[in-house]
């Protein structure tokens, strides 16, 4: 399915090597950040109170928290000063 969305979109596929994971090191420290401030922060009582506290920290950290790669703004407030035709507007509007 995932292969299917990427052809119709016109979307090259490159997946990192296996075993080679700082061949993208964004998504690396996204997940340390994920892990050690949501999931081992909190204690989850069932699949709603998950989904509860994951989506609380997913709007902290897309529309709150600056981002020292995004000069000190949101991704919000990255995407909101984005000009026509970026890249990050094209993914966004999808």
């Amino acid at each position: 399915m995932l292969d299917e969305w990427a052809y119709q979109r016109g979307v090259l596929l490159d997946f990192i090597r296996p075993g080679k994971p700082v061949e993208n090191g964004y998504i690396e420290s996204f997940n340390g950040k994920l892990r050690d401030e949501c999931l081992n922060a909190n204690q989850f009582l069932s699949i709603a109170d998950a989904r509860s506290k994951i989506e609380a920290w997913r709007t902290d950290y897309n529309h709150h928290r600056p981002h020292s790669a995004l000069g000190n703004r949101s991704p919000a407030e990255y995407l909101d000063g984005a000009t026509t035709g970026t890249t990050a507007l094209r993914f966004f509007q999808q």
